[in-house]
């Protein structure tokens, strides 16, 4: 999707503004202390978050604020597992902190009732494990113990439709903070329960959803939400489970916009053309179901990404190895096609330890659109702002990259073609308007003014933000 031509004018006018802002990003890139590029980097208006997992969004403090407060709860308890009995009914995995439901916390013997407590009633001892344990923030922890462990341990704090919505809006209220004006969240095709365990149908569910992210205070947030759902590539059922999200988006096309296909590619049961037949089906009963699919999120050399392409994907999530598939590379300069890119999210997950070594410059400086996403900022503890960051650090990115990584936030969204629209024109006045505040002779003074706590990721990756 190429940029209109009046799209480019008014983006030649607001980088051009005040008689050029390359060299005042320049100074402040380069010329002073990293607390106030990070200050300056949080109040920039960014677009959009469009590579978001509803669910791993979240942080770990805001699901504890919301699964122990009561007027949330509307009498339901969590309990989570801090313990190991060894009792002779065995049970589940030996996952501390998993969380369970008072229906699901009933049923259990008394041995297995030991090794749960009231989420509400831990110490601070305790409290802290919680958090950390939801969280990627120590040496060691990584790819295993992200995909493997920090769902599992969310256990049915996913299935409280309360829980679950009140932890999104407030996750979704606090964006507008960090300058984002749209965020395209994907999530699995509800599957909450009541409580007393009972499954609530998925249209019950869908309305839930529809309701809580529309409600007034999410509207006066500012920032727009739009949805994708969601199949796990891997499982035995994901075909079913591809189709079911397809006819969900294709019949909920007001709040969500698409389809996305998740999951680790480095299950081979997952890969990309098991579902070319299902995604034919699709599309000859649906007219206009988006389609965003993770590709490339993997170490080795391939063609994932052609392979994604030709399912009918629209974007790329991650695409990392794309850079090993000249071939493919070529297609994407193009311009039909977006990677989104998710810098401390491939670090963590040790796909590219050292954010200086991740394609994502190259995919930049090639013409092939990307922009950046936080993917799953509440396991990693951090936000949209540390992916700039990481991005200016690391690659010493122009002003002008930078607007161009946001706009193509907005451009290649799946939002409807008028709200799309507004997103575009209100951030190209939000940056023209952030260029003149920061192009007076008080510059410095704003910059030093700015007050902005750096997230937890970031003071573990940056010394100098600490």
């Amino acid at each position: 999707m190429l940029l209109r031509t009046g799209a480019v004018c008014a983006l030649a006018v607001s980088l051009f503004a005040q008689g050029g802002f390359e060299a005042r990003f320049a100074e402040i890139r380069d010329g002073g202390p990293a607390r106030e590029l990070y200050g300056f980097l949080a109040a920039m208006p960014k677009g959009g978050d469009i590579h978001h997992h509803f669910a791993l969004a979240v942080a770990a403090e805001t699901w504890f604020e919301a699964a122990t407060d009561r007027a949330v709860l509307q009498g339901n308890e969590f309990f989570t597992r801090v313990a190991f009995q060894g009792c002779p009914e065995g049970g589940d995995a030996f996952l501390r902190f998993h969380n369970i439901q008072r229906s699901t916390f009933q049923k259990l013997s008394e041995c297995r009732k030991a090794e749960y407590r009231p989420l509400a009633g831990l110490d601070a001892g305790l409290k802290s494990a919680w958090l950390g344990s939801l969280r990627i923030d120590r040496p060691g922890e990584g790819r295993n113990e992200f995909f493997e462990a920090i769902v599992a341990r969310q256990g049915e704090l996913l299935r409280d439709s309360n829980v679950v919505l009140e932890a999104a809006a407030r996750t979704i209220i606090g964006y507008r903070t960090q300058n984002i004006r749209y965020v395209e969240t994907t999530m699995g095709v509800p599957n909450f329960q009541d409580q007393a365990g009972v499954a609530v149908d998925a249209a019950e569910g869908i309305r839930r959803i529809r309701a809580r992210l529309t409600g007034p205070d999410v509207a006066a947030s500012g920032v727009t939400v739009r949805g994708l759902f969601a199949a796990i590539r891997f499982q035995p059922t994901a075909e079913a489970s591809l189709e079911r999200a397809y006819e969900a988006a294709a019949g909920n096309r007001d709040l969500w916009v698409g389809v996305n296909l998740v999951g680790r590619e480095d299950n081979d049961k997952g890969h990309a053309l098991r579902f070319l037949e299902t995604l034919r089906r699709m599309r000859r009963k649906h007219a206009g179901v988006r389609l965003s699919i993770h590709g490339g999120e993997v170490d080795s050399p391939g063609r994932e990404v052609r392979d994604t392409l030709a399912l009918g994907a629209e974007r790329i999530g991650h695409g990392i190895n794309l850079i090993s598939d000249p071939d493919t590379m070529l297609l994407m300069r193009q311009g039909r096609y977006l990677v989104e890119t998710s810098l401390v999210s491939n670090k963590l997950l040790e796909y590219t330890p050292d954010v200086r070594e991740h394609p994502f410059i190259e995919y930049l400086r090639l013409g092939i659109p990307v922009c950046l996403n936080t993917d799953d900022a509440g396991a990693w503890d951090s936000n949209l702002s540390d992916e700039y960051f990481e991005a200016v650090r690391a690659f010493r990115l122009t002003w002008g990259e930078l607007v161009r990584v946001g706009r193509n936030s907005l451009e290649y969204s799946f939002a409807q073609p008028e709200v799309k629209a507004g997103l575009i024109a209100s951030y190209d006045r939000e940056i023209a308007a952030f260029e003149k505040s920061y192009g007076g002779s008080d510059w410095r003074e704003r910059l030093r003014g700015l007050k902005v706590e750096p997230t937890g990721y970031a003071r573990r990756a940056h010394a100098s933000l600490q």
